[in-house]
Formats: C-alpha cells, structure tokens, sequence
C-alpha cells in the first residue's frame, strides 16, 4: 500500500535529508565539515566568483562561518591526507573518496568514447596519440594545467588550444588523470590518477556498474529524502537505463518505499530512514547549485518557488540579477538577493532583494543577519544593501 504524504511533510522530509534540521554550530571544525560533505555527497563546483566559488557556499548554508581552508586541504592537500577527489557526477564535483569506486564504471564509458561530448569522444579512437601524448607530457612533468602546454598547442605543434583542453578533459573522464590542486583564477592542475589519489583508495574493489549504480541511487535518496525516479536519477547525473533499474532494486530490498506526495503527478521514492520533523527552524542563503534547489522543477514541486539563474541572460532582461541565491526561512523560500563580493571595496552587495507575496513580516530581519554572517565570513567589512522590491 503507497503511503500518502503532505506537501509540507514532504518538504520537511527534504530539508532534514539535506542538514537543514539541525542548528547552526558555535564553531565548526573538519569532523562537522565532513559530514556535511558525507550527508550531500557532492560540493558541484562551478567557475563563477562574483560571490565566492560554489563549492564553498553549501557548508556555509549549513553550518555558517567556517575556514574555507578546511574544505581546501581535504580537496588539494598533501595525498596522504586527502578526503576528497574531483570528477564529473551532478556536474563537476568535489566528492568524498569512498564514492570513487562508484563512478569507474562511468570512467571506463568515457575511455571507450561512449560518453561525453563528440569532440572529446574522438580521444578515444581516431586522436587517441595525441590524448597519449598529453599523458606522457604529465607523467614526465608532473601537474600541468592546459595553459601550460605552450599556451595551448603541444610542443609537437599537433593542436590547438581547444583540441589540448579536450584532450585534458578526455583522460580526465576516463579517469587516467585527475585534479592535483587548483592555482590562479582557479585554474585545474592535472596529474596522473596514481599520484593523486590515496593508494588505499586506488585498491578498493570495483563494483560491477549495476551495483555501483545501485549504490549511486542510495546515496541520492539519503540526500533527497523523498524524491522522484527523475530527482533520484538527476543527483549523479543516470540515465533512466542506469537508474530505473537500481530504484526497483532498492524497492525490493525494501530501502526505498513508494509514496504519493500532495500536489505531485509524479510517483514518489521515501527513504526507509529519511527523518521526519513536525518541523523546521532556521535560515540560509543558497547558492545557484546547492543540491537543494539545483533541480528547478524539484524546486517549484516543493517550495512553489519557480528559480532560475540569470547569468547568461543579458542585463536589461534579467528579472532578480545576475548572482541570484534564494533565501531559506523555516520551511520556506521566501525571497531572493543578487549579491556580490566587492573585495577592492570590503563591502558585501545586497544589489537587489526580492521578496516573495507571502514572506513573512520578520523575513527582512532575518535576512540581514544572514547577509552579515556572510560578510563577516567572506572577509568583508561591511554590508550595502540595495533595492528591496516584493515578487509580483
């Protein structure tokens, strides 16, 4: 028999999966840091930094001011004591080391060029000697960043500055190199796999791909909560060939249980241990690629809060700013801010704020000890706040 869920039970059942049920700590070290990471299963990193880096805000909105530096050893340290290693798995990602066992399948795919992109998929057939000799450049020289391959052409002048990052991106999903640390405007230094990642790491069992996918899908749902087949499938990026059958697996271990969510067209997937809090208390600014919301029509399913990232389009169209993160109060997404870091300046850029019709009273209060704590964590001295409009 298919349980029936509220929405608003739903959306609780969301945030506790995602952190959100527990208070901000009074300090926060590694251990707490790696949970978070454990809980998620990803930091998605992306190159925008009108802000700060992506994959520094979701600890942030569930744990607050923290020492971005404790992410960055446990991402680029010394080998021995890395805990986590960057491949492509929502998009590019900072994952922990126990899930690298879990995504060769797909780096074995990519190394026969059946997947990935048609210029990359070439390296693995008719331009493999070039993608060889970029391999033999690094194992010669040691972490190399594409501009370093003579501002983008080999020295065997064979191509292009495309056709040396395509070639960097090809063994990278193949998982023959990987990223050993990140120098200058967050530039990739890439080295030999075995050089990167912990040799304990490197000797764990393979698991055959329907049992990594499987595996893939459980973590989803513990981060999920309550998802559909698609949500479950979007966290690591599955095909529904790749990840139907690990959902019917999982609900007949039993570990998933079939649910109907108010207002839901879709058939729904409970996690046996998702908690369920009578409620949520709390605040958190999100950032465009929080897993939370990263999914916009999981979004307007859960929040009724249609979300779109306004980056790309051009200024006198953009409708909240280009920067755009969502303001989560309690159990609600109640408004949105265009923000910017103004490091020359110190000051913190609340350019635009937008509340939602139904926002609370109190929201705008709450709202600006978040942008303070921001400030104050990302160095900056003081906050400017721009124009407040309400949603239309």
């Amino acid at each position: 028999m298919t349980t029936s869920l509220s929405l608003a039970d739903a959306r609780r059942i969301a945030l506790a999966a995602q952190g959100f049920a527990s208070r901000i700590p009074s300090q926060v070290g590694a251990a707490q840091l790696r949970r978070t990471v454990d809980r998620l299963s990803l930091f998605q990193i992306d190159s925008v930094n009108v802000l700060t880096r992506a994959h520094y805000l979701p600890a942030f909105s569930r744990l607050g001011i923290y020492d971005r530096a404790l992410l960055e050893r446990d991402a680029w340290g010394p080998k021995s004591g890395r805990r986590l290693f960057e491949y492509w798995a929502h998009e590019a990602s900072l994952l922990p080391m126990d899930l690298h066992p879990l995504l060769r399948w797909r780096m074995a795919k990519a190394e026969r060029g059946e997947t990935g992109y048609v210029a990359l998929r070439r390296f693995a057939g008719e331009r493999r000697v070039e993608a060889d000799a970029v391999l033999a450049r690094i194992a010669a020289d040691g972490p190399l960043a594409a501009a370093d391959f003579e501002n983008g052409s080999s020295r065997s002048g064979w191509w292009e500055w495309s056709d040396t990052k395509h070639a960097l991106e090809y063994l990278f999903w193949a998982g023959r190199i990987t990223t050993a640390t990140r120098r200058g405007s967050f530039a990739r230094l890439y080295d030999l796999t075995e050089r990167v990642i912990p040799a304990g790491v490197l000797g764990l069992p393979t698991p055959n791909a329907a049992t990594a996918q499987r595996m893939l899908i459980e973590r989803s749902a513990r981060a999920l909560g309550v998802a559909t087949a698609a949500d479950l499938r979007d966290y690591f990026r599955l095909k529904p060939a790749e990840g139907d059958p690990a959902i019917a697996s999982l609900v007949e271990e039993g570990v998933l249980e079939p649910v109907e969510v108010e207002g839901w067209s879709q058939k729904a997937w409970l996690h046996r241990e998702a908690a369920k809090p009578r409620r949520i208390r709390g605040a958190a600014l999100l950032a465009p690629f929080d897993p939370l919301i990263w999914e916009r029509s999981r979004t307007e399913r859960l929040f009724g809060f249609r979300y779109r990232i306004e980056i790309y389009v051009p200024q006198p169209l953009r409708t909240h700013g280009y920067y755009v993160l969502p303001f989560l109060l309690d159990e609600a997404l109640v408004a949105r801010v265009d923000l910017k870091a103004d490091r020359q300046d110190g000051v913190l850029r609340a350019q635009r704020i937008t509340l939602e019709r139904d926002a609370p009273l109190d929201t705008r209060e709450h709202l600006v000890t978040e942008l303070e704590r921001m400030a104050a964590w990302l160095g900056l001295g003081a906050l400017l706040l721009g124009e407040i409009v309400v949603a239309q």
